[in-house]
């Protein structure tokens, strides 16, 4: 019994042993891992569930959100005689500021001495087309009745005068045939008594006489009819005639002349009418100068200074104040006609994808801590502001308008806030620090915690406000991200790049082609056929024994002879190279403008034709 009993001491003793070991195997084998110094560096972040506001936040100014623009309209530049203090309500009609005018009065009674010149020339010239006028109905008048004259001489001629004077005629012939025929019958009869001795030989040769008479008259009265028929007649008629196509030369030469004389008086008017109206437009032209040299308020509103209302980039910053001078269309006066005020901020180019007309905005003002006013986006600029581009041509900034609401008796132009315009807000929403999310492959990608190693998770994410970005699937609440993510995964995307199927020449062989080519397109100037590969090779060849500066050296010289010399054939002088769209691709100029013998000008001697 006491051998067994030892037995069972000894087995429990083994058995209690053997615990003790697994018991410190276990623990062993359990206890925690020491840190390496990357996983002591790690900062995580828990992704957290609440409200999140996307928003962007952006300084700017208060200006009115109604307000006229005074503006100095008076040309050149005008000293400041008088200026309504800033800062001092005015009523509609107040004087705002009075410019110096006194060159303008001198203008002014110049011009009206122009004007009274101008109208008197005016004036002559009415009357001179007038009297042209008249002139010309009287010179037309004449020459139509003295053509109208011609005429009815003509007509008078043919039907009055010549038949009148052929009758006449004709009857002294009539009349002188019976007187010769009376008288030679009395000749006969006088003949016989005569031979009978009744009559003396005086009353016969008296009688013989008178026949005679009669046949000279008769001879005569024919050759009167002979001559008026055969000559006179037709010189008659040919006068007359002439004298009407003369009157009807005449009369259309002075209906051409009395119409250039209407047209030059008319023209002349005309240019009288215009240079007076030019005149007086410009006598109005000064008097408005005059007038608007007095600058008088549109409407009801509070005085600011245009130079005190924004940050002036260039020009004169000092106040307007009297005997300050200024130029035209130089803003002077803003006049708010309301209370209303917008907030002008600038958004950056980034940013303009998130924000749009509409909009929610939180305005906070400098000047007034703890005071928040409501308002919206009402204007986006659709183009960069250009003073931005001006002092950083890298910096795209947008002009936006913000409407405030409220803000009557408060809100003053020209005060400093703060623009939170809200893009987004969300009542339980997942999110962490921006910082922990790249993207690679362009998906968002975060590194969460698991247990002491890290696990790559794709995410989908919407927007963000510089600080936390939204969590909209891939991560749960409570769990922890990595602050700082390993990079080398994104920046791995962009060395893995695809390589692209082209050839890469070395320099020797670029510096080859380029002295080919140019040694080609000498040839072709030439008239030479090239032989381009064997030529190729060869000065590639040529070149490959060469240094850096012996290739440049006989690529400048291949340029310089591949450009046209002033001095003739034989290259002499110094050459001036050419713009290749005044150069045809033979090598020859352009053609040139002919001479008054159909030759261009200075042109050269043919050149041979090019072979393509």
């Amino acid at each position: 019994m006491a051998s067994k009993g030892s037995f069972f001491k000894t087995l429990l003793r083994w058995l209690l042993f053997l615990a003790i070991v697994a018991a410190a195997g276990w623990w062993y084998w359990q206890r925690p891992q020491p840190l390496t110094a990357e996983q002591q560096s790690r900062i995580f972040a828990k992704v957290e569930k609440g409200s999140l506001v996307i928003n962007l936040t952006e300084a700017g100014s208060i200006k009115p959100r109604e307000q006229i623009v005074i503006k100095s309209q008076v040309e050149g530049r005008n000293a400041i005689l008088f200026i309504v203090p800033e800062g001092q309500r005015v009523s509609k009609g107040d004087v705002l500021i009075e410019l110096d005018a006194s060159a303008q009065q001198d203008n002014l009674v110049n011009q009206e001495i122009v004007v009274q010149n101008t109208n008197a020339a005016f004036i002559q010239s009415t009357e001179n087309m007038e009297v042209v006028k008249n002139q010309a109905k009287a010179d037309v008048d004449k020459a139509e009745l003295a053509l109208r004259f011609a005429k009815e001489d003509l007509i008078k001629y043919k039907d009055g005068d010549y038949p009148k004077t052929l009758n006449e005629l004709e009857s002294k012939v009539t009349l002188a045939a019976e007187e010769l025929q009376r008288a030679r019958d009395t000749l006969k009869w006088s003949k016989t008594l005569f031979e009978e001795k009744y009559l003396s030989e005086t009353e016969y040769r008296s009688d013989e006489l008178s026949c005679r008479r009669c046949e000279l008259n008769l001879i005569s009265a024919q050759n009167n009819v002979s001559l008026l028929q055969q000559y006179t007649y037709k010189r008659q008629i040919a006068q007359l005639e002439s004298d009407v196509s003369q009157d009807e030369m005449a009369l259309e030469r002075i209906r051409r002349s009395t119409r250039a004389n209407i047209v030059q008086a008319e023209a002349q008017l005309l240019a009288r009418e215009l240079e007076l109206n030019r005149q007086k437009t410009r006598l109005e032209k000064i008097k408005d100068q005059v007038t608007k040299s007095t600058i008088t308020a549109p409407a009801d509103g509070l005085v600011i200074y245009a130079t005190s209302a924004g940050n002036r980039w260039r020009g004169n910053t000092e106040p307007l104040q009297e005997g300050q001078e200024v130029f035209e269309r130089q803003e002077l006066i803003y006049l708010p006609t309301a209370d209303t005020f917008i907030a002008e901020i600038k958004v950056h180019e980034t940013y303009l994808k998130k924000i749009f007309v509409g909009l929610p905005v939180r305005v906070r003002i400098d000047a007034l801590p703890g005071q928040i006013f409501m308002g919206k986006i009402t204007k986006i600029a659709p183009l960069p502001d250009a003073q931005s581009m001006f002092m950083n041509p890298d910096l795209k900034v947008y002009n936006t308008s913000v409407e405030i609401e409220g803000g009557d008796g408060i809100l003053k132009s020209g005060m400093n806030c703060e623009a939170e315009i809200i893009i987004e807000q969300h009542q339980n929403a997942l999110y962490v620090p921006i910082q922990c999310v790249v993207r690679i492959s362009g998906k968002p990608v975060v590194y969460a915690k698991k247990g002491d190693d890290l696990e790559r998770r794709e995410i989908n994410i919407g927007l963000d406000n510089n600080r936390m970005v939204h969590v909209i699937s891939g991560l749960e609440e409570g769990q922890e991200v990595l602050i700082t993510p390993p990079l080398q995964d994104a920046v791995s995307v962009r060395s893995a790049e695809k390589i692209a199927d082209v050839d890469i020449p070395t320099r020797e062989q670029a510096d080859a082609n380029e002295a080919s080519r140019l040694a080609a397109g000498s040839r072709r100037r030439n008239g030479d056929t090239p032989a381009a590969d064997a030529d190729r090779e060869k000065i590639r060849e040529q070149m490959a024994n060469m240094t850096d500066e012996e290739r440049a050296e006989f690529i400048k010289k291949m340029r310089a002879q591949r450009q046209p010399s002033n001095g003739g054939e034989d290259g002499g002088g110094d050459a001036q190279p050419q713009t290749p769209r005044r150069q045809r691709p033979d090598g020859a100029p352009r053609r040139q403008r002919p001479n008054q013998d159909g030759a261009p000008a200075n042109a050269p001697a043919p050149a041979p034709a090019a072979q393509p």
